[in-house]
């Protein structure tokens, strides 16, 4: 056993032995680097041993979490999450752990969020109001990197930014951007998106998370199709005050087109239709209106074709029907029904209906082709006869609004004056002024109405003087709407002052009457002689009054229209009689022979009922004295008329007395009378001289104003046809040779003929063809671009 031991414990001695020569080979080196990572484990011991201890120092629970407002919604690459209003309000309380851990990223950052209409959102410390953007650090593209239109907080952004000032490239994207540049475009966003002269760059960069909201996120998100009605609001905001870039009035337009087309029915037509901006093509949405309109062989309404004549760029708007649009809706609409009935009926044509969005955003490349079909719908904005017979309603309507166009033109606040209203047909004046006249209507009760020409005037809202043209238009506007009015300016008489009497009375629509006939002028002219007689002698009463009122409904030769004129006027010669002085005036220069003749015919008018009385008898007496005809020659031309054999009534000048003519039963022939007053034509004009108080005004010189016409130059200088073809060929990226064969057949051109003229026209006007290769036909973007600059 001893020795056992003593063997064992040499062994050991050897072990220790050599593990000390072993330490002594381990170089110097190696012992100093050992060193100091023991030094190092040390000090990692320790530090853990306070960490556990501060946390165990604060392990009784806070009083209340902070609250915060999440973000609901699964979110995949190249989706966005969505503020949610409405999420719960959630309270967390943070463990104690023994472990480090990373803090949570700032508010903004991670997958992009779309801010809705309405909500504010602050980044760079600025608030943009309005929402309609995407903000955050993650929304990727087909090609890798982030939509242009994201707003990434973790971007730096300047110290000072002008959005007047072009800072971006032609597609610009705000993770790539300058920083002053990303300040300018929040400032813009800041100012609330609507100061005209920002750059045009930063409202694309705007609009491109438009443009992806709707065509990205709305096929496949609920909530993406709900916001179409909102977004189409802000194109049109948008459109309204930069729309007089070519490029982006494109672009928001089709973009627009889209989401108003997100749901439709099979007779667009009969609805409502949105308004849309003139463009380069015109929008889908009427396109679609219009080619369902000749699927269903259905007339094209009236509305429609008002927008389609504001919006199709091959029809031409002069200024009249730019600058009064109001007054050239109604009337365009008018004359469309006058010519048209229904409506136009379209012919069903071979090209098919099919839209191609050409996004404005770079965040699009890498997708599929974006594109509507319609099945059988015909795309009729091809067809180049429907738009001529618009044309021709146009040019109608706006003929009309030249002189109100120019007199709005130099008179702006003007257009509801008096004077305005009388450069426009009455059908056309607005609604307050179409109330006076329904007013007046009601005032007159199928009879007259009798007040001083000023109430009219101030009603109407006169301003200026009052002259024979500003009477004479009001008189034409006033008839127009079955209201005639005595004076009777339109037939030469005086036009009345203002502190003067009018009689406005009721006429039948559509009524002409004919003021220059001798048997009317005359039977005027024996009213005016009679009323400026009697007040000559004192004797005119009421009594006389009704006896002329009388011999007026007896006059059975005259039309009702001409019975109720000179009742009229015969009310106005009770407040403005016409002076016997200034009667004879007129009548003096006459020959005798003349006066013989207007004095014979107003006999026969005063017994044309067949019965003489001796109040008319006594009534011509005086007329004939007025006349310096010898009264007592009344009983003779009166009994002329009824002479035996149809004898003129010249023959029977040297009779003396007739029997009294009053009996009821004195007839008379018509044939005769209407012979006796064939020899009578001479009086027409001697009364229409008698009647023409003034002289006709002068002819006014029209002051015509340069208008603001577009080209009617077709695109790139072609012809109708070949300008509609290459709209159409612009309106796709690429084209199959089928397809355009069918447009070709539509304008009745040749395909590869028409090809190569258009591109020899686009070599001309920008060095470049218009398209290129056979099948597929693809159109050059680079020319659109300049066509629209």
């Amino acid at each position: 056993m001893a020795r056992g031991s003593k063997s064992g414990g040499g062994a050991i001695g050897v072990v220790v032995i050599g593990l000390l020569a072993l330490l002594a080979a381990v170089p110097k080196e190696v012992w100093i680097g050992l060193g100091v990572l023991a030094v190092i484990g040390v000090a990692i011991y320790f530090f853990n041993q306070n960490s556990s201890g501060s946390a165990s120092a604060q392990a009784s629970p806070p009083a209340a979490a902070p609250t915060s407002r999440v973000v609901t919604g699964t979110t995949r690459a190249g989706e966005s999450a969505r503020w949610n209003d409405d999420s719960p309000v959630s309270v967390s309380q943070t463990p104690a752990s023994s472990a480090y851990r990373v803090p949570p990223a700032p508010a903004g950052y991670g997958n992009a969020t779309w801010i809705p209409a309405g909500k504010p959102v602050t980044v760079a410390g600025l608030t943009l109001p309005g929402g309609l953007l995407y903000v955050g650090t993650a929304l990727p593209t087909p090609h890798g990197r982030n939509d242009p239109a994201l707003i990434d907080p973790s971007k730096s952004v300047g110290s000072r930014g002008d959005y007047t000032e072009r800072q971006t490239d032609y597609w610009p994207s705000y993770s790539e951007i300058s920083p002053p540049a990303r300040r300018a475009y929040l400032n813009w966003l800041a100012d609330g998106r609507k100061d005209p002269e920002a750059d045009i760059g930063y409202v694309f960069l705007f609009f491109y998370g438009l443009e992806r909201r709707a065509i990205l996120d709305g096929p496949k998100d609920e909530k993406a199709q709900a916001d179409w009605p909102v977004i189409a609001t802000e194109l049109r905001r948008l459109l309204a005050i930069y729309g007089k870039s070519n490029s982006f009035r494109r672009y928001a337009s089709e973009l627009l087109s889209w989401v108003e087309l997100g749901t439709y029915s099979s007779k667009l037509y009969q609805q409502p239709i949105p308004e849309f901006a003139r463009s380069f093509e015109l929008p889908l949405y009427l396109r679609l209106a219009l080619g369902q309109t000749a699927l269903e062989a259905a007339p094209v309404p009236a509305s429609l074709a008002l927008a389609w004549a504001r919006l199709d760029p091959n029809i031409y708007l002069r200024t009249p029907a730019i600058r009064c649009a109001e007054q050239f809706s109604k009337l365009f609409e008018m004359k469309y029904s006058q010519a048209f009935g229904a409506g136009l009926v379209l012919p069903k044509n071979k090209t098919k209906l099919k839209f191609v969005y050409r996004p404005a955003s770079a965040g699009f490349q890498g997708y599929d082709e974006i594109k509507l079909t319609f099945g059988e719908t015909p795309d009729v904005a091809v067809l180049t006869a429907p738009v001529t017979k618009i044309q021709q309603v146009v040019e109608a309507a706006t003929k009309e609004l030249e002189a109100f166009s120019r007199y709005v033109g130099r008179n702006p606040e003007g257009a509801t004056s008096l004077d305005g209203l009388l450069q426009l047909p009455a059908t056309l004046w607005p609604e307050s002024a179409q109330k006076l006249m329904r007013d007046l209507h009601a005032r007159m009760a199928n009879g007259m109405v009798v007040f001083p020409f000023q109430e009219l005037l101030t009603m109407l809202e006169a301003k200026g003087t009052v002259t024979k043209d500003k009477v004479m238009g009001l008189a034409r506007a006033l008839e127009s709407m079955n209201i005639a009015m005595e004076p009777d300016v339109l037939s030469g008489a005086k036009t009345p002052k203002p502190d003067e009497t009018v009689v406005l009375f009721s006429v039948q629509p559509g009524e002409a009457v004919n003021r220059t006939t001798p048997a009317y002028q005359a039977a005027c002219l024996t009213l005016q002689l009679a009323n400026a007689v009697a007040l000559a002698d004192g004797e005119m009463g009421a009594a006389e009054m009704r006896q002329l009122r009388t011999q007026i409904e007896g006059w059975t030769h005259l039309t009702p229209a001409h019975q109720q004129r000179l009742r009229s006027h015969m009310r106005l010669l009770m407040a403005e009689p016409v002076s016997l002085t200034v009667l004879k005036k007129k009548l003096d220069p006459l020959e005798a022979s003349a006066k013989d003749a207007i004095a014979k015919f107003m006999a026969v008018v005063a017994q044309s009922d067949g019965t003489v009385s001796p109040a008319e008898l006594k009534m011509l007496e005086k007329v004939y004295k007025a006349l310096g005809v010898d009264p007592k020659k009344v009983f003779t031309d009166v009994h002329a008329v009824a002479a035996d054999g149809g004898s003129r009534a010249a023959s029977t000048a040297g009779s003396s007395a007739v029997a009294k003519p009053a009996t009821p039963g004195f007839q008379l022939d018509p044939v005769r009378i209407a012979a006796l007053q064939k020899d009578t034509d001479k009086v027409s004009v001697l009364l229409a001289n008698i009647f023409k108080e003034e002289a006709p005004a002068p002819a006014p010189e029209v002051d015509v104003e340069p208008e603001e016409v577009e080209s009617k130059q077709g695109l790139l200088g072609l012809d109708v046809a070949h300008g509609s073809f290459a709209r159409v060929l612009l309106s796709r990226p690429e084209w199959s040779r089928e397809d355009l064969l069918d447009v070709a057949s539509d304008l009745d051109l040749m395909l590869d003929g028409a090809l190569e003229h258009i591109n020899e026209a686009c070599f001309d006007a920008h060095d470049m063809p218009l398209t290129e290769g056979e099948n597929p036909i693809v159109v050059n973007r680079d020319v659109l671009e300049k066509v629209e600059a």
